[in-house]
């Protein structure tokens, strides 16, 4: 490698934007430091928009997913994954970077097997209390592993990893109330109530808030981010968003209180602009139980309220909302004393350090 050339970073995860995002804050870091930086993602999942809007560039491979369960799916998609790795490969040892970090995703795993057969430092971030199955192929392999939870250290082997938390973007910290009340059409001063069902929606928690509609906005007006595809007839007092990027920030920034699914990367944008929440985490019939692990982590630190899905019903969304807004002030005096921990400093920093040893 050419030692006048800035020394290169591989960015990589995906499958959703809880993968993406936090890829996201820290390139601009990055990049002050004199890094340049390249993305290896799937070839047609949602982090190639996301990634190529910030002028990196970007590298798609095949990727698939390993169930746990029994599906014909899996046989192509090990294909789809082996397909992934040669091309990982070959992208490896033509873009010869010094450090590769991985947010995880099933797109990350051939990208981190790769870059440990070429001798390529590898920086693992797991979001979540546990590690998923992504993460868990991807461990081994990994020199440095950031973890997000205090809970998540039982996890991990102690000698690689540091808890980081997880980078949050600068941009969430610009909204105006003002410009969201504009982009949502207020027209009253009731507060808001922003309903977030993740990057593609929450069907069940979709149908639970129109249900409760009719009671809700007497008392709120509601900024809803339901999915793409997912937005019906509009009602006044009833901002439908199908999904909320630019403006998000202005979003949040007008939201009095949130309602919102139990993602490791939400509930800490969340906590760093000091929002209280009711947490509705995916339920076990729908996912491994991350959700409901982080989510009892934030209520046992007094961050936030939850409510089980299993349990939801449209009596019980519209006492849990009421319930938030009664216990907002002390969710809010929790979340101000929690220490803050610089995510992404911290993770550039061990970025950086590993890089300085490849030279």
């Amino acid at each position: 490698m050419n030692k006048n050339l800035p020394p290169r970073i591989v960015l990589t995860g995906g499958g959703t934007a809880g993968h993406v995002t936090p890829n996201l804050a820290i390139i601009p870091l990055l990049r002050r430091q004199g890094f340049d930086v390249r993305y290896i993602g799937s070839t047609k999942g949602m982090e190639r928009a996301l990634i190529e809007r910030e002028e990196v560039s970007y590298y798609g491979i095949p990727a698939g997913k390993l169930r746990r369960y029994a599906d014909l799916k899996n046989a192509t998609d090990i294909i789809r994954i082996l397909l992934g790795f040669a091309k990982s490969l070959f992208l490896m040892a033509q873009i010869r970077p010094r450090v590769v970090f991985s947010k995880g995703g099933f797109v990350a795993c051939p990208v981190v097997w790769a870059a440990w057969c070429l001798r390529v430092p590898v920086v693992v971030h797991e979001s979540d209390i546990s590690p998923g199955l992504a993460n868990r192929l991807s461990l081994p392999f990994a020199a440095r592993i950031c973890y997000s939870f205090p809970e998540t250290a039982t996890h991990l082997a102690s000698a690689k990893a540091v808890e980081t938390g997880i980078p949050v973007r600068c941009a969430l910290f610009s909204g105006s109330a003002a410009a969201g009340k504009a982009h949502c059409g207020f027209t009253d001063d009731k507060p808001v109530l922003m309903v977030i069902g993740g990057s593609q929606g929450a069907q069940a928690v979709n149908a639970c808030v129109r249900a409760a509609l009719d009671v809700l906005l007497t008392r709120f007006n509601i900024c809803h981010c339901c999915g793409r595809g997912n937005a019906v007839s509009p009602r006044p007092g009833y901002a439908q968003f199908e999904y909320a990027d630019r403006e998000l920030a202005d979003l949040l920034a007008l939201a009095d209180a949130v309602v919102s699914r139990a993602g490791a990367t939400a509930l800490f944008e969340l906590l760093a602009l000091k929002k209280p929440a009711l947490l509705i985490p995916l339920p076990l019939s729908a996912s491994r139980g991350d959700q409901i692990l982080n989510a009892r982590s934030f209520e046992s630190r007094g961050f936030s309220l939850v409510l089980p899905q299993e349990n939801m019903t449209t009596e019980s969304l519209k006492e849990g909302v009421a319930r938030l807004f009664d216990k907002r002030s002390a969710l809010i005096a929790a979340m101000e004393q929690a220490a803050p921990i610089p995510a992404t400093e911290r993770i550039v920093a061990i970025i950086g350090a590993l890089a300085l040893r490849q030279r």
